[in-house]
């Protein structure tokens, strides 16, 4: 099992900046709803603490208090936070177990779509705006383009 001791810690600050970065990027998508959405990056942290099962390196993840980057824009958080997690998944290629890195994939995405529907968008019947649907999707994207 791959775990916080199998990476430099350049490495493991990627890794570890991956989540709440797609929970920034969705975030970023659309206004309004700031404070319930920063919230729950905070939420799925907490509940992925006993939701994540016998991975060690989420376990580590979950476990070390996440860093975040800070950005100028919002267009800089988006090209930013998906170069950096194509980067992360790339990393988690050469270290990890095909498992750890569907596993890290599963819960970044997570954290996306959970922060994306942490309120409702008044303009949209939908939980998710039609901006954050298309962040999820860049987000997606990112995390299977190797």
């Amino acid at each position: 099992m791959t775990g916080k001791a199998h990476f430099t810690d350049e490495e493991w600050n990627l890794l570890r900046e991956g989540p709440p970065t797609a929970g920034l990027v969705a975030l970023s998508a659309s206004s309004g709803g700031s404070f319930r959405e920063s919230w729950a990056i905070a939420k799925v942290y907490a509940e992925a603490r006993e939701e994540r099962g016998p991975s060690k390196l989420l376990g580590d993840l979950v476990a070390d208090k996440p860093k975040m980057q800070r950005f100028g824009s919002a267009d800089e958080v988006e090209q930013v936070g998906l170069k950096r997690l194509r980067e992360a998944v790339a990393l988690l290629e050469q270290k990890a177990s095909p498992g750890e890195v569907s596993g890290y994939k599963h819960f970044t995405l997570d954290v996306a779509r959970r922060v994306a529907e942490a309120h409702k968008e008044k303009e949209e019947i939908a939980r998710v705006s039609a901006a954050e649907r298309g962040a999820i999707e860049k987000i997606a994207a990112s995390l299977n383009s190797s």
